[in-house]
């Protein structure tokens, strides 16, 4: 039976690998010694050793030439999160170590909020709210586009933005897609509209981001792109901050209060002290919630159950990570 041994921070532990969890993982492979922390396995290096596998998430350790030096039979790691760009190396990948993660767990959350937002927004329903909560009454109404009919515009069509589409094929909706690495033929199939990236903004009621994090694409969304938008058009970002030119955005939020923003994440995150993004009437910021919480931790955890099983039974990982993939994981 091969050796396994849980390394990351204990929060993460508990949320990821409940009973359930980890008597399964034990049925896999032999979970020989108690989990470890990054700082803990410092200070018991020797216990690296004896590990064929590494079963992690949030608090994983940087897996550098010293690291792996300690670990000479490490054949996979198992990391219950999301990306792993924050403790591979080049020591990792010419080790040629099987490495893969929760990140399609995770995307199914993000998805769900996502198209919950999205059909709020057809209906307007944070200013409506926003309005009654300041007048004290209810506001005269305007019509709002509705979901029949109405243009959503996608982002990048990712692991999440694709789930994103398949969530909004119920509706008879218009969807829109930027995405400079998609094909005419992959769009037809998923049913978008492949168009340039302001078309996006000038079109679309509601703009949904779903871009990954990369030197490439910071700022990629500017003050211009807000400004064109429809009246009353609403932009979600549940991706990465960095993204956008904040400040230019904001601008555009004062000028612009027929526009409303739904913003899980943001650069700096959490805002800086005093930033307008806390107090503007038009922004609805919530704390990085659209990723698993509760009991969604666990199904991360189960999906590296499921891709230990396949691992120790010697069939193909699902979600197997490439060096080159993981270069453009957010």
């Amino acid at each position: 039976m091969l050796k396994g041994l849980y390394i990351l921070d204990p929060k993460p532990f508990e949320w990821l690998y409940g009973p359930d969890e980890q008597r399964d993982i034990a049925s896999l492979v032999d979970i020989y010694a108690p989990p470890q922390t990054r700082d803990s396995i410092k200070a018991s290096s020797s216990l690296l050793a004896q590990a064929d596998v590494i079963i992690s998430g949030w608090g994983a350790p940087l897996m550098d030439e010293a690291f792996l030096a300690a670990c000479p039979r490490l054949r996979a790691v198992f990391y219950g999160g999301g990306t792993i760009r924050g403790f591979v190396t080049q020591a990792f990948w010419t080790r040629e170590i099987v490495v893969t993660s929760s990140a399609a767990a995770n995307a199914i959350p993000v998805s769900e909020y996502t198209l919950a937002v999205i059909l709020l927004s057809l209906k307007h329903f944070w200013s409506y709210t926003n309005d009654v909560r300041r007048e004290g009454k209810f506001p005269m109404l305007h019509q709002p586009p509705g979901a029949y009919h109405s243009t959503v515009g996608l982002i990048s069509l990712g692991m999440i933005g694709r789930l994103v589409r398949r969530r909004l094929r119920p509706f008879d909706l218009r969807v829109l897609a930027y995405d400079p690495f998609l094909s005419a033929t992959e769009a037809a199939k998923l049913e978008v509209e492949l168009i340039p990236l302001e078309r996006i903004f000038q079109e679309a009621e509601v703009v949904s981001l779903h871009t990954p994090w990369l030197k490439e694409t910071e700022d990629l969304i500017t003050g211009a792109h807000f400004a064109s938008m429809k009246p009353r058009a609403t932009f979600i970002n549940t991706s990465r901050g960095a993204i956008v030119r904040e400040p230019e955005m904001i601008e555009v939020l004062q000028r612009r209060p027929d526009l409303t923003a739904v913003l899980d994440v943001t650069h700096p995150e959490p805002p800086v002290d005093g930033s307008r993004l806390y107090t503007l009437p038009n922004v609805v910021l919530s704390p990085h919630i659209a990723g698993s919480m509760g009991g969604e931790y666990r199904r991360m955890g189960r999906y590296m159950v499921h891709e230990l099983r396949r691992f120790v039974s010697g069939q193909p990982l699902k979600s197997a990570i490439s060096e080159k993939r993981a270069a453009l994981m957010a």
